[in-house]
């Protein structure tokens, strides 16, 4: 029974150190995924784009519908 009990609380210490160190080094990791400067100009070009073609979709007079 002192066996079975001792196996049960080193297992769930184990399963506890494992979620911490996983949840630590997700952390560590984290800050370097998240900035990417070599997405920034091409953001920026998908906006002036956008931007762009909005303007010229709007310069386009609107036909009636047709009867």
């Amino acid at each position: 029974m002192e066996l079975m009990m001792i196996r049960t609380i080193a297992a769930a210490l184990a399963a506890f150190a494992l979620v911490a160190f996983s949840a630590s080094a997700a952390e560590e990791t984290k800050p370097a995924d998240t900035t990417k400067p070599a997405d920034a100009p091409k953001k920026a070009k998908k906006a002036k784009k956008a931007k762009k073609a909005k303007k010229s979709d709007s310069a386009t007079p609107a036909t009636p519908p047709a009867k």
